[in-house]
């Protein structure tokens, strides 16, 4: 089996509506598919300790990170009969409301597109190292602990 080269995962800033609008309309014209399933992660204004988060600030040794996103989505596909499989993460500030993770998988049947979208995001979550700093409305900031 040929090794499929990585893709770039990362994206300055936040994920804009426009390239979630083309990953979907980019799908039209393959028919084989039959089910799509997004997941969309939003910078919540959390309330920590009497303060409100306003953005994330997210870092990563991008390298590295890149490598367990290909690590990761690759052992989809061997798990799930996907057609397509697409992650993107932001890095830089992403204010609060805004999109920072976008998982989008394809399949022929739904079943299938929407285990598969929920392994990856859990396997995101666990294993890639892609830190964020929540930046609170005082200007203060600390590491952001997942919840």
């Amino acid at each position: 089996m040929e090794k499929k080269k990585p893709k770039k995962v990362f994206v300055s800033g936040a994920i804009p509506p426009e390239k979630i609008a083309n990953s979907i309309a980019n799908h039209q014209s393959k028919t084989e598919i039959g089910a799509h399933s997004i997941f969309l992660g939003q910078i919540r204004a959390d309330e920590i300790e009497g303060k409100t988060v306003k953005a994330i600030n997210y870092s990563a040794y991008e390298e590295m990170a890149e490598k367990v996103f290909h690590e990761i989505r690759e052992a989809a596909f061997s798990r799930f009969d996907m057609t397509c499989a697409h992650i993107y993460h932001s890095l830089g500030e992403v204010k609060t409301g805004e999109i920072c993770l976008l998982v989008f998988t394809s399949s022929a049947h739904r079943k299938t597109a929407i285990e598969a979208c929920n392994f990856l995001v859990e396997e995101i979550k666990a294993k890639v190292p892609v830190f964020g700093k929540e930046i609170f409305e005082d200007e203060t900031h600390q590491w952001k602990v997942n919840r």
